[in-house]
């Protein structure tokens, strides 16, 4: 049935068109946006996805940020950690070219005060942006490194943490710690150093035979050969009146049980802090200790070393190599911690780049299909158009029924 007042093909004909034209505006949104879905309309779910996402980049962008930041702090630290390092080292040459009695001593102890003092304007420069890990005022540095989100979608914070290495010089006071004939004549008493010959070599060390007192964080070291143990003094020690004894008798448990054969450390009751050392093994010892006083920095008994005697000299050579491993310790700490720091900045860098490619892939226009697809509307346009042109027209052909 035909009819003039309900035209079907013109309904069809138009509601083609609006479809058409429909897509040719999205069509024509994703080229000029370069995205599919620009708006949470276009997709609600892929839109809350990418905007997450789309933050959590920020957030990384920030982490980068802090990272560089970390990476040149500990940088400036390994460096001055280092720097000292090689100026122990060459302090060490001077130490034991001041072993011979042939030599000037006094030059070689001048010599050796420049180098500490190097030593020590070097620990003070070593910050960057305020923050100085070798001085001892750090305990430990925080450095964010990751935001970490779980499948809840609840985001926490990881970081790297850096301890602080105290290479400080300042707060060394003599206590007069070691005697006894044995004892090393840094000047003040702090260290001591002898050999112990093999097959019965004998020697005894006093700890504070002259009552010197101990503080709590007060350290008593004994190395014999490259092993080393140490106690100590903790605030119930401090207050005891045989605080030389704890010490003592903790001490001989410690070189006990390095198990160094032939070694025979005994503790005299009788003598208040004294140990006597015999070595019935077939190899010669050496034996050295080192007081650090709990307010000492970390090179503390830098201050102690004076090379102007022989006997300072002999002192010196046993408490050198204690600040080497100190300095390098300190370095290589720092080194690891760099390179983690690195191996993070990377990881973030990578993760950033796949989470915009991700994002790119859920919302990312294809312009190729996009170019194509507009090419299509238009000429769908075209022909529906001419469609709804035609459709309007059928009408008028009812007329030549009433000629």
């Amino acid at each position: 049935m035909s009819s003039i007042l309900t035209n079907n093909g013109a309904m069809v004909a138009l509601q083609t068109l609006k479809s058409i034209n429909s897509d040719l505006s999205k069509t024509q949104s994703a080229i000029s946006t370069g995205k599919d879905v620009a708006t949470a309309k276009d997709n609600s779910a892929v839109w809350a996805i990418s905007k997450v996402m789309e933050s959590d980049v920020k957030g990384f962008k920030a982490i980068q940020d802090s990272l560089s930041l970390g990476q040149s702090t500990v940088a400036v630290a390994r460096n001055a950690a280092e720097t000292v390092t090689d100026l122990l080292t060459q302090m060490k040459g001077k130490i034991v070219a001041s072993q011979e009695d042939n030599v000037d001593r006094a030059k070689i102890n001048a010599d050796v005060t420049a180098l500490k003092d190097q030593i020590s304007a070097v620990v003070g420069a070593a910050q960057f942006n305020g923050l100085n890990l070798v001085d001892g005022t750090a305990a430990s540095a925080s450095i964010l490194a990751s935001l970490d989100r779980d499948s809840s979608g609840n985001v926490t914070s990881s970081s790297i943490t850096v301890a602080g290495q105290d290479l400080s010089t300042g707060g060394y006071v003599a206590n007069d710690i070691f005697s006894g004939s044995s004892t090393g004549a840094s000047g003040n008493g702090d260290t001591v150093a002898f050999a112990l010959d093999n097959g019965g070599g004998n020697e005894q060390v006093e700890i504070a035979e002259n009552g010197a007192a101990f503080a709590a964080g007060d350290k008593v070291s004994i190395s014999v050969g490259d092993q080393t143990v140490s106690y100590t003094v903790t605030a119930d020690d401090a207050a005891a009146t045989t605080t030389a004894d704890l010490v003592a008798v903790a001490l001989k448990s410690k070189i006990d049980d390095l198990g160094i054969a032939g070694l025979e450390v005994d503790y005299d009751s009788g003598t208040p802090g004294t140990l006597d050392f015999t070595n019935n093994g077939g190899d010669d010892l050496t034996v050295s200790g080192q007081f650090t006083n709990a307010g000492s920095g970390g090179l503390g008994a830098l201050a102690g070393i004076d090379v102007s005697t022989g006997a300072g000299a002999t002192s010196a050579l046993a408490s050198i190599e204690s600040l080497i491993d100190t300095a390098i310790d300190a370095s290589a700490a720092f080194g690891s911690v760099q390179g983690r720091i690195e191996t993070q900045k990377t990881f973030v860098s990578n993760l950033t780049d796949s989470l915009k490619a991700g994002i790119g892939g859920m919302v990312d226009a294809d312009m190729e299909e996009a170019s194509a697809r507009l090419q299509a509307l238009q000429v769908q346009q075209q022909l529906g158009v001419q469609a709804l042109s035609i459709a309007n027209q059928a009408p008028q052909s009812l007329l030549s029924l009433f000629r």
